[in-house]
């Protein structure tokens, strides 16, 4: 089983559906269950759900750094 195949694939079908990503907050282990399609024992569904809030953390701290980059080359006179 390759997690890493995983976490990436759910993590495309989650920011594709804002309710999607909303219900996964909510109660991950479901959603992930029920997007991966197999019950998967507890300490590899817990693996994986460290896996995706961990990269749908730094993806959303890198969309928020390349706006403030955007924003402060716009102060300075940059443009892309």
């Amino acid at each position: 089983m390759d997690i890493q195949k995983i976490i990436n694939d759910v993590i495309a079908k989650l920011k594709g559906d804002d309710q999607l990503l909303a219900k996964f907050k909510a109660n991950p282990v479901k959603v992930l269950e029920d997007l991966v399609g197999i019950d998967l024992p507890d300490d590899k569904i817990n693996a994986v759900i460290d896996g995706i809030k961990a990269k749908l953390s730094l993806d959303d701290l890198a969309d928020k750094a390349e706006g403030v980059l955007g924003v402060l080359g716009g102060l300075f006179g940059k443009k892309d």
